[in-house]
């Protein structure tokens, strides 16, 4: 197994994408905490699916954008799984809208819930992968903060900076064997996307050259490559997943 005995840490996993990393990971070997924003029956239920593959297993409560809460739960981890070996920064939502409609709560709720939690998040593992002198840390970006979207001002900006951030830690970290990366999706087919309507989805699915939207569990895939060792020399990069969409 890819990953046997290692743990990860991964923010936002009670479903969707976060949830299918937490499964890829699990099947490798991994011990898995994971958070979400409470602790409802979905996330219990993916807790539950996680300890049924064997690995050891538990679900935190928390607002992945409160620094001190962050810092806690990373504490927690640290003592109940002794070591924390990669870190999944998947904590995020949208609240679009066209840049001239914008209010400033819609920019600060997704700057403050998908940037800043992965600020939170990395810089609580830094002293713990830097004391080890090993790790890897993969955010989720996307192909938004690549390219920018119409109506997604807000959003492209937290993942055109989470982008960055990964840049920016991997050349602050790598000379203690630190990694960091992010991934970065396009149209992926999950919750919040099966809620849009068929033609705006049909649109989506127009534009990629693969003819079909991807599925989280491709998206795992990437993550688990990068959380591994098959990714040894990889620090700094983001890799898209968007079927040559870009």
């Amino acid at each position: 197994m890819l990953l046997q005995g290692k743990t990860a840490l991964i923010t936002g996993a009670g479903r969707g994408i976060g949830r299918a990393i937490a499964l890829c990971l699990a099947k490798e070997g991994c011990n898995i905490a994971f958070t979400d924003i409470s602790l409802n029956e979905q996330v219990l239920d993916t807790e539950a699916e996680l300890k049924a593959l064997g690995v050891q297993v538990k679900a935190y409560a928390a607002d992945a954008a409160c620094f001190e809460q962050a810092e806690a739960i990373v504490g927690q981890v640290k003592e109940e799984f002794g070591a924390i070996d990669i870190l999944v920064n998947n904590a995020g939502i949208t609240r679009d809208g066209l840049l001239l409609r914008m209010s400033e709560q819609q920019w600060d709720d997704v700057i403050r819930v998908n940037l800043k939690s992965a600020f939170n998040y990395t810089r609580a593992v830094t002293p713990i992968m830097m004391r080890a002198r090993k790790g890897s840390i993969v955010s989720l970006a996307s192909v938004v903060g690549i390219a920018g979207n119409p109506g997604q001002a807000n959003y492209a900006a937290s993942k055109a900076g989470i982008i960055a951030l990964m840049k920016s830690t991997a050349k602050e970290l790598g000379a203690r064997g630190v990694r960091a990366n992010a991934v970065a999706p396009g149209y992926i087919d999950t919750d919040m996307t099966q809620a849009l309507p068929q033609e705006v989805r049909d649109s989506f699915v127009e534009r990629i050259p693969m003819h079909r939207a991807g599925t989280p569990e491709e998206v795992a895939q990437v993550v688990l490559f990068l959380a591994s060792d098959m990714s040894s020399y990889v620090s700094g990069q983001v890799i898209p997943i968007d079927g040559a969409m870009g």
